[in-house]
């Protein structure tokens, strides 16, 4: 089946959507390793839909392709617009702990210097390439979820930079500055980094 451009938009919008929801459940639970096991509901649901989420195709950037840069471009816009129907419904929920513990999330990642979230970014790229890389390869039904579910419990607990993710404790900030939109590009380049350096690399030594 051939996948339109308006298609992979509405992949994109329901990946964004359901790493939305893992990051409600997230910010609503007190036990940061529940919360991260809880939030790996999330990409299990993209990676088994065949929905596109940023962190996940982003790694297959290299070798170069027109076309491929046009689905990344898209599933950008995708999640964007996904993540913020779910934060915008929350907001309307009037929760407010919730929503406070979100926004004030947000405020303390973009305290950390420039080049300090750029490291963290590229570390979520790589855990985000192993678990999806490791999802589509690993054989062994039960061993590539069990992988994907440790990937992204490593990356929240290790306190990594998920360009998407933070995008729901974003919008859940009723005050957007500059400077938190230039942090979300950051993150999003070092996601890109971690993600395509390892992909590199596994087509390096399987040559």
């Amino acid at each position: 089946m051939e996948i339109t451009k308006q298609n992979i938009i509405i992949r994109s919008i329901l990946a964004g959507m359901f790493i939305g929801l893992a990051g409600i459940v997230y910010l609503s639970v007190e036990n940061h390793v529940i919360g991260a096991l809880l939030f790996s509901f999330g990409l299990l649901v993209i990676v088994n839909k065949g929905y596109y989420l940023y962190t996940g195709k982003i790694g297959y950037l290299l070798p170069y392709s027109k076309g491929y840069l046009l689905i990344i471009g898209l599933t950008i816009i995708g999640n964007i617009i996904g993540i913020a129907i779910i934060a915008y419904l929350f907001r309307v929920t009037g929760i407010t702990d919730i929503i406070m513990t979100g926004s004030d999330l947000f405020v303390l990642k973009i305290e950390h210097l420039w080049y300090e979230t750029l490291a963290l970014s590229i570390m979520c790229g790589m855990m985000m390439y192993v678990a999806v890389d490791s999802y589509k390869n690993v054989k062994n039904d039960i061993a590539k979820n069990v992988i994907l579910v440790f990937a992204v419990m490593i990356f929240i607990l290790s306190k990594f930079e998920h360009s998407i993710a933070n995008m729901l404790y974003f919008f859940l900030n009723s005050v957007y500055s500059l400077k938190g939109i230039l942090y979300i590009i950051i993150m999003i380049f070092g996601n890109a980094i971690g993600a395509v350096f390892l992909n590199l690399l596994n087509v390096k030594i399987a040559k």
